[in-house]
C-alpha cells in the first residue's frame, strides 16, 4: 500500500478542501469556455435563464440545463466543438447504429490529459512503468484502443496493440509476448477465454495478472468467473466518448469496491433518471458527468444514462461510483417490470452446466412481449444438466426478478461471438 501511495499523481493527493476548491475554479472555467464558444450552449443557457457566472459553488451547477446525446447529433458532425478546426489534434466518433454518429475532437491538450488520466487508471488496477500491455479493444474511430494504448505508454509501459478480433493470433501473441495487463471489454475477455481452452491451453498459465474490463456493464459473477478461471485481477475501467473516453474513473485493485471518479477534471452527478433532480450521494440514478479541463468538446451536465450512484473515496481521496448496473435505455419493460440484461447475467453465471454466453430474445405472442433467455450449455453438460439448467434460470428469473420468461439451452458457441460490445438484447417484436 505504501509503494501505491508513493505512485500518486499531484491531483491524487489533493485533500477534499482542496479538491473542491480546484473543481469550483475549474468548472466556472469550462462554463464560461462553453458559453463563449459554443451556441449550442449559449442558447441552451439563456433559454434556462442562467449565466456562467451565477455559478459560486459546486451546488450551484444544478441550475444549468443537461446536454444530451440528441444534441450532439443535432449538431453534427462540428457543432459542440469550442477550438477552431486548425487546433484539432484528433476526431472520435461512436458507431452511430441508431442514427447520426457523435463526434468527438480533442486538442493537443486533450490528449495529453486523456492520456494521463488512463495512466492514472492503469497504475489504480496495479500496472507500472516497465509492464507490457495486451490492449484488445478495437482501434480507429472507437475510443477504447487508442485511448488504452496512449494511456498505457505514457505510464512508461510496453504496448501490444492487438485490437478485436483474430481471436487464435491473441491466444498465440499472449502466450509468446507474455504481457502482464490485458484490456479489453469482458465480454470478448470471455471469448479469449473459450479459445485458450479450444486449444488445450490452461488460461491459468499465462502471464496475465491484472485484466482491466470496460466498455460495457458486467456483473461480480462475471468478475468471479474471469478472476478464478485465468487467475488474475479483474477490475472495472469506465469512460464513454463523449466525455473522452476510457479513463473517466477507475476500481483500483487493492480495494476492488468500486471506481474511483477522477473528479479533477470530471464532475460527476446523480439524478433521477425520471424527474432529473439531482440525488444526495448513496442514491442510485444516472449518472451525469461536466468536463472540468477539456478545450475541443467541453461537455455540461451530460446524462450517460448509466445507472449507478456516488459513494465515498476508499483507495484514494475521490467518490467512487458503483458498478454500473445498466444502462436506462437498456432496461426492458417486460409486462411491467423492470428488467436489465445484468440480472439475467448474474443468474446464469451461478448456473451449473451453463456458460457464460447468453443473450435475450424480445417477441410479441398477441398483445403480450415475451422474453427467451437462450444460453450457451458448457461442452460437458449432458441432456438431463441442461435440463435442469433450463428449469434452474426460469425459476431464479421468476423469482428474483419477477417476471415469467423462457429458456433455451444451446449448444456450446452457437451463440454470437463478439469482438467488442456484446449485444444482449434482440428485439423481434412487430413495430418496435
Amino acid at each position: 500500500m505504501a509503494e501505491a501511495h508513493d505512485l500518486l499523481d499531484a491531483g491524487e493527493r489533493l485533500d477534499a478542501e482542496e479538491l473542491r476548491v480546484l473543481q469550483i475554479e475549474r468548472l466556472r472555467a469550462s462554463l464560461r469556455h462553453a458559453y463563449t464558444h459554443v451556441p449550442f450552449y449559449r442558447d441552451s443557457f439563456d433559454k434556462a435563464g442562467v449565466h456562467p457566472d451565477d455559478c459560486r459553488t459546486l451546488a450551484d451547477l444544478a441550475r444549468f440545463p443537461f446536454t444530451v446525446k440528441a444534441d450532439l447529433r443535432e449538431n453534427y458532425p462540428y457543432g459542440m466543438f469550442a477550438v477552431p478546426r486548425e487546433r484539432l489534434r484528433r476526431i472520435h466518433a461512436s458507431s452511430g447504429t441508431t442514427g447520426r454518429p457523435t463526434v468527438v475532437g480533442y486538442t493537443e491538450n486533450d490528449l495529453s490529459m486523456w492520456s494521463d488520466m488512463v495512466a492514472r487508471s492503469i497504475r489504480a488496477a496495479g500496472g507500472r512503468p516497465g509492464d507490457t500491455v495486451h490492449v484488445a479493444y478495437g482501434y480507429g474511430l472507437f475510443t477504447g484502443g487508442l485511448g488504452a494504448h496512449y494511456g498505457a505508454e505514457r505510464l512508461g509501459c510496453t504496448v501490444v496493440p492487438a485490437s478485436g478480433g483474430m481471436t487464435s493470433r491473441q491466444v498465440q501473441l499472449i502466450q509468446d509476448l507474455k504481457p502482464g495487463i490485458i484490456m479489453v471489454t469482458p465480454s470478448y475477455m470471455l471469448t479469449l477465454l473459450d479459445e485458450f481452452e479450444r486449444q488445450g491451453v490452461d488460461p491459468r498459465s499465462t502471464s496475465l495478472r491484472v485484466g482491466i474490463f470496460g466498455a460495457e456493464p458486467w456483473t461480480e459473477e462475471m468478475r468471479r468467473e474471469i478472476e478464478e478461471r485465468f487467475a488474475i485481477d479483474a477490475v472495472d475501467i469506465y469512460g464513454l466518448s463523449e466525455v473522452v473516453g476510457p479513463g473517466v474513473a477507475q476500481e483500483c485493485v487493492e480495494t476492488k469496491d468500486g471506481l474511483h471518479v477522477w473528479e479533477d477534471h470530471f464532475y460527476p452527478e446523480i439524478v433521477d433518471p425520471i424527474t432529473g433532480e439531482v440525488l444526495p450521494d448513496g442514491e442510485e440514478g444516472e449518472l451525469v458527468f461536466t468536463s472540468l479541463t477539456k478545450e475541443a468538446m467541453p461537455v455540461i451536465r451530460y446524462r450517460t444514462r448509466d445507472l449507478t450512484r456516488l459513494l465515498p473515496g476508499t483507495a484514494r481521496t475521490f467518490r467512487r461510483i458503483e458498478k454500473i448496473t445498466g444502462r436506462s435505455d437498456d432496461m426492458v419493460i417486460l409486462r411491467g417490470v423492470n428488467l436489465f440484461p445484468t440480472q439475467i447475467e448474474e443468474i446464469v453465471l451461478r448456473t451449473p452446466g451453463v456458460a457464460p454466453h447468453f443473450q435475450l430474445r424480445l417477441t410479441r405472442e398477441g398483445r403480450l412481449d415475451a422474453l427467451t433467455v437462450r444460453a450457451e450449455a458448457r461442452p460437458d453438460a449432458g441432456s438431463e444438466i441442461r435440463e435442469a439448467a433450463a428449469l434452474a434460470i426460469a425459476a431464479a428469473v421468476k423469482d428474483g426478478v419477477g417476471v415469467s420468461v423462457a429458456v433455451e439451452i444451446v449448444e456450446p458457441e452457437s451463440l454470437e461471438r463478439s469482438v467488442g460490445k456484446i449485444r444482449r438484447i434482440v428485439d423481434l417484436r412487430t413495430g418496435r
